[in-house]
């Protein structure tokens, strides 16, 4: 019977440490299967590493088991200690959940790797713990090892992860090579597009322009790391061989992903939009952004064409090297005649927003053409946006008068300073994509330009800017008492700094409100909003956060 009660112990421990294991994984796979990533977001809380009923319960259990041991009762022991294992195993109560485990083809291979993992370390602990003499103590470790076996469910992801990497690493290079002899059938004009931020609006920008007069493919939504440019080729043109452009975004959080992502996608025109502090915690620096996003540049062949943003400090260091032979730089705060003296190729001239959207001349510096934007699109950053994808579009040859009149009906990329009127007459700003310094002047701007009624700021603040974070989040704080009537924080912990800026200032602070999680704050503002009232959402965090 001792031995069945011990066998029964191991497995419900087994079982718990699995369950765990499955519910880390939709974490694992949030910080994109980078095992660094993720086991510094395990060890940044202690509730992650350590969760404290599980631990709580087990160390209960194996301490009044020890004391019931010493009154020589034999069976209360191994009781006490499946009751403890119970409670340890009791599912957690989920939080809000953003995005769940999509349970993929690698994910499946992970679990798989990562239950063996864990199965074949558990199995060698509980049969050395029988080796053990007395009974209590072989019942005191079969419990201790099953705690251990539960808390270290992320070890067994990365050992899962580490385990499967030679046939994740074969099944990549044949992935890979397919999606370049697609391409290499199809062989359109390649696009690549850069930035900090602004990536896939000017991609969506562009794509709609371009198709005016080419047949053109650019990759979907934010598929902008290797792995998500191979699937939108195998995906999408495997067996569609029309295409004459293909627009590639291309991101990165460490450098050398860009380069990669050249190899696959050889670019013949490239578009760098920002440098910024976005995912500054995962590069270090802002030099270390530049050289990362420059590698689309450097990529070029003598006769390609680089498109720069030339307000940008940091892109601007880019056109002085010199490479490709046709650089087109744009820039919306110069005048026409520091454009001519810094050989800048397209201005925006008197940029303005209304409700209606954007309107600017745009000129070429050159050859003195202009033309009149007027366009739907929200946001003073999108100008910028804009005349990149202009000076490519002209570049290739379709005329500026016809540019401009399909920018007129110009939609933006989803959740990106993007418009809706809500059910009760309730005007929806939907910035919840992401968020990043310049950015939020922005959009906050856009919400000051509702007049008529309250204007609702809901926002969980900036992440991953490094050692910016605070600093920005302040400035956002700032600008939130002066754009908004009402702001709605999301995570206390998390939005401190905005909190302490706002109530720095003459805001009144019985409109700041801070709750946990954003349902709890679109439950707010539709039970409080009305027909006028507009509230715009200022980012989302993964689940991470």
């Amino acid at each position: 019977m001792a031995e069945m009660l011990l066998a029964a112990l191991a497995v419900m421990w087994l079982l718990g440490a699995w369950a765990r294991l499955y519910w880390q994984a939709r974490f694992y796979q949030i910080e994109e299967y980078m095992s660094l990533r993720y086991l510094r977001w395990v060890l940044s809380d202690r509730s992650r590493l350590l969760p404290a009923r599980p631990t709580a319960a087990a160390i209960l259990g194996i301490l009044i088991g020890a004391l019931l041991a010493e009154a020589q009762s034999s069976a209360l022991p191994s009781l006490v200690a499946m009751i403890a294992a119970i409670v340890a195993l009791i599912p957690p109560r989920q939080s809000e959940v953003k995005r769940a485990l999509a349970a993929t083809a690698r994910m499946k291979r992970l679990l798989a790797g990562a239950g063996l993992a864990s199965f074949l370390a558990c199995g060698v602990m509980f049969v050395a713990a029988r080796a053990l003499g007395a009974p209590d103590l072989r019942l005191f470790a079969t419990s201790a090892i099953g705690l251990a076996a539960f808390l270290l469910a992320p070890v067994w992801l990365v050992a899962g992860n580490a385990i499967m990497q030679p046939l994740e690493s074969a099944l990549r290079r044949r992935y890979l090579a397919q999606a370049a002899a697609t391409l290499d059938q199809i062989n359109p004009r390649v696009i690549g597009i850069t930035g900090s931020y602004g990536k896939t609006t000017t991609k969506s920008f562009l794509r709609d322009i371009l198709s005016l007069r080419y047949p053109t493919y650019a990759t979907p939504k934010s598929y902008n790391t290797l792995m998500g440019v191979s699937l939108a080729i195998n995906r999408d043109l495997a067996d569609d061989f029309r295409a004459e452009y293909f627009i590639s975004e291309m991101g990165a959080y460490v450098e050398g992903e860009i380069e990669r992502i050249c190899q696959l996608t050889p670019p013949d025109i490239a578009i760098v939009t920002e440098v910024g502090p976005q995912h500054l915690e995962r590069f270090g620096s802002l030099e270390n952004v530049r050289r990362a996003k420059y590698e689309l540049v450097k990529n070029l062949p003598a006769d390609g064409v680089a498109v720069l943003n030339w307000d940008n400090p940091y892109v601007r260091a880019m056109a002085a090297a010199r490479h490709p032979n046709t650089i087109l730089t744009v820039s919306r705060e110069l005048s026409l005649e520091a454009a001519r003296k810094h050989g800048v190729s397209w201005i925006a001239k008197d940029v303005s927003e209304t409700l209606a959207g954007l309107s600017f001349a745009v000129e070429q510096v050159d050859s003195g053409e202009q033309a009149e934007i007027e366009t739907g699109i929200a946001g003073e950053h999108n100008a910028t946006n804009l005349l990149l994808c202009i000076a490519v579009a002209y570049h290739e040859g379709i005329p500026l008068r016809d540019i401009a009149l399909r920018v007129r009906s110009l939609k933006p990329a989803e959740s990106r300073l993007a418009l809706e009127r809500g059910a009760a007459g309730v005007t929806i700003i939907n910035d919840a994509y992401s968020a990043n310094p310049k950015g939020v002047v922005s959009a906050l701007k856009v919400l000051s330009l509702h007049r008529k009624g309250a204007r609702l700021l809901i926002t969980p603040g900036m992440i991953e800017l490094g050692e910016l974070q605070e600093k920005e989040n302040r400035k956002l704080g700032l600008l939130a008492a002066q754009y908004a009537t009402d702001v709605i924080l999301i995570g206390k912990r998390q939005t401190a700094p905005i909190a302490e800026a706002i109530e720095s200032t003459c805001f009144d602070s019985s409109r700041l409100r801070v709750f946990e999680t954003l349902q709890e704050s679109v439950d707010w503002y539709r039970n409080n909003l009305k027909a006028g009232d507009a509230v715009l959402f200022l980012n989302d965090l993964p689940d991470t956060y």
